[in-house]
């Protein structure tokens, strides 16, 4: 894991996202700048349509700006083929997501094991990477229960396990406790801290909960298609 730094992990420069609905045209993104330094825990805020999923999509590589460029470690991702872009994002991405998505019909090690399913990692390497990752979020004691046998707190312990078996550049979480009660959603949010000061991990949270966004090192603010350093009135 890497150490904390200045250098700008993200870059996002002239960023425009447009959208289609049949002939009508809907700016998300407009004009939008972002840069993220390396060992940042940087928030997300935005009312409800403002834009924040689809700028973390685009970060992430799930989606392809209309116009600008996006830039992860020096490396612009909006120029990538479809081919080599599902590799990058299997290598530097981890994904957090509101609703876990974990597959019922596997244990919690299995569900964390299966970004390694797409690596060339031996089975006995990949039970190692699995072991720790479940180490780190507490859960080593339930690696062989289903989900329906795990609270909601831990299934998304599960799913930061999994997002972080990998190792990867960059962790991008989408409202990870907006389906949580205050003390489970405190306890994630405990863990993405330990995770971005203990182990370096440059995280991108987006969020409704100013609650959650105290936990950032920086937040901002996404309204009508733009960033900016203040709250939105």
């Amino acid at each position: 894991m890497t150490e904390a730094s200045n250098h700008a992990l993200v870059k996002v420069d002239g960023v425009e996202k447009v959208f289609h609905r049949g002939s009508e045209d809907i700016h998300v993104l407009k004009d939008l700048h972002l840069s993220v330094p390396e060992g940042e825990f940087l928030a997300l805020m935005g009312p409800s349509g403002s834009g924040k999923s689809t700028l973390l999509n685009l970060i992430g590589g799930l989606d392809r700006p209309t116009r600008g460029s996006v830039s992860i470690a020096g490396e612009r991702v909006d120029h990538l083929s479809d081919r080599k872009l599902a590799a990058w994002r299997a290598r530097h991405i981890g994904f957090v997501f509101q609703l876990y998505n974990l597959l019922p019909v596997l244990t919690a090690e299995r569900n964390v094991e299966l970004p390694l399913l797409l690596t060339h990692l031996s089975k006995a390497e990949r039970k190692r990477h699995v072991a720790t990752a479940l180490a780190i979020v507490g859960l080593t004691q339930r690696a062989r229960h289903f989900p329906r046998q795990l609270s909601g707190g831990e299934q998304q312990r599960v799913g930061i396990a999994r997002a972080i078996v990998t190792d990867p550049t960059l962790l991008l979480c989408d409202e990870p406790t907006g389906d949580l009660d205050r003390k489970a959603g405190d306890e994630v949010l405990d863990l993405l801290q330990a995770l971005n000061r203990e182990h370096g991990k440059t995280i991108i949270m987006v969020t409704h909960d100013p609650h959650a966004s105290a936990r950032a090192s920086r937040t901002v603010y996404l309204d009508k298609g733009q960033l900016s350093q203040q709250p939105v009135k």
